[in-house]
């Protein structure tokens, strides 16, 4: 059971800060989503609490922006676009941090490789790299008492610390 205060991952909505237990007439945690533009209190049955998990420790945190640039790629391709995008669509909402940053590895290499044969990558792609990195950044940054974007230049001056 969570507490007040405290951060979770919610399946859909990413870190969210439970705001309270109601326990009538159904008992739920109050949610309040992190980092969204407009934010709504939601609803979440206690019943169902083993599909919620606590965000990162800061150590395990540092431990994914440190091993990052070596980080392998995920190996998963579907028969189509359509296919891929609900694999991972469905490992960023109940998978770790972890998994989420290494689908944004994922993704940033094959808009890189796709590019680089001069033509265009499928919106698909950009759509999964857009949300596996909202959810990893948002998690991240909460462990680490940083903001997105801070978190964003750790991972950049890593990756430039192991090219040289």
């Amino acid at each position: 059971m969570f507490s007040v205060g405290e951060f979770i991952v919610h399946p859909g909505q990413g870190v969210c800060k439970v705001e309270g237990i109601v326990q009538e007439p159904m008992a739920v945690y109050q949610l309040m989503p992190v980092g969204q533009r407009h934010p709504m209190r939601i609803s979440f049955p206690l019943a169902s609490a083993d599909k919620l998990r606590p965000i990162l420790s800061r150590q395990e945190a540092i431990e994914i922006i440190d091993e990052y640039p070596d980080m392998s790629v995920d190996p998963y391709t579907g028969k189509s676009n359509a296919i891929e995008e609900e694999h991972f669509r469905h490992k960023i909402r109940t998978g770790s941090c972890k998994d989420s940053v290494r689908i944004v590895k994922t993704f940033r290499k094959r808009i890189a490789d796709t590019r680089a044969r001069n033509k265009k990558p499928p919106v698909v792609y950009e759509r999964i790299l857009k949300q596996a990195s909202q959810r990893s950044l948002e998690e991240l940054a909460v462990a680490l008492e940083l903001t997105p974007d801070d978190v964003r230049l750790l991972f950049e001056q890593r990756v430039d610390e192991s090219a040289n």
